[in-house]
């Protein structure tokens, strides 16, 4: 069941706008997102720990606003992004820092925007090039904190509703002290809830959930 729970999370991403929740763990956040073309130097750094919601926050932006978001598998050109608004989700491991660095100065004299995504302040970041460890700590900053009860109990409701599952009353409060608090998580969470309640025929409540976090 630990291996079945493992593959939904690999599966769990969803990036739709619709789909986030606010709360007061990323309301900062949202009021960054929203304030955009007009961030400073037109760069935008979005930092939480893993499963927090920023890259899903990201790509909706990049969605909203139509936003180039590179591979990291593949050659960036950057003559094609000049001007144009760019997302790098988990840029400190997915783009090197002479390229960052173009990038950066991109946004900020080309007319350009640039959102960012990482675990730790930009300012933080190790670099080699001391023009680009200027640059990154003078990059405005937004942290997201780790999901709180309130974007926890909104992620599950939704989730549930997606499911068309109808939880016991107490099931909320009994799933809040007992999951790993991500997003991710929920997602797998309720995804084997699914499974196992419907392949059993059981209604959604704390024996099925026990079993699944038992387990």
């Amino acid at each position: 069941m630990i291996e079945q729970l493992q593959l939904s999370l690999e599966h769990a991403e969803n990036y739709a706008a619709t789909d986030l929740v606010r709360a007061d763990c990323n309301a900062e956040a949202f009021r960054a997102l929203e304030r955009w073309p007009s961030w400073p130097n037109g760069v935008l750094a979005l930092v939480g720990p893993a499963g927090s919601g920023k890259t899903h926050m990201a790509m909706a932006w990049a969605e909203r606003v139509g936003a180039e978001v590179p591979s990291p598998r593949a050659p960036l050109d950057l003559l094609n992004l000049a001007g144009r608004p760019v997302l790098l989700d988990d840029a400190e491991h997915t783009i090197g820092e002479v390229t960052l660095f173009h990038l950066i100065n991109m946004a900020a004299q080309q007319g350009g925007s640039l959102l960012i995504t990482g675990r730790t302040p930009p300012a933080e970041w190790v670099s080699t090039l001391p023009d680009l460890r200027s640059r990154l700590r003078a990059i405005t900053t937004v942290e997201i904190e780790a999901p709180d009860d309130e974007m926890m109990l909104g992620v599950l409701e939704k989730l549930f509703r997606d499911h068309h599952i109808r939880p016991a009353p107490d099931l909320y409060t009994y799933l809040l002290k007992r999951m790993e608090r991500s997003i991710p998580a929920a997602h797998a969470l309720v995804s084997r809830i699914d499974k196992v309640a419907g392949a059993h025929h059981r209604p959604v409540g704390r024996l099925v959930a026990r079993q699944i976090l038992e387990a």
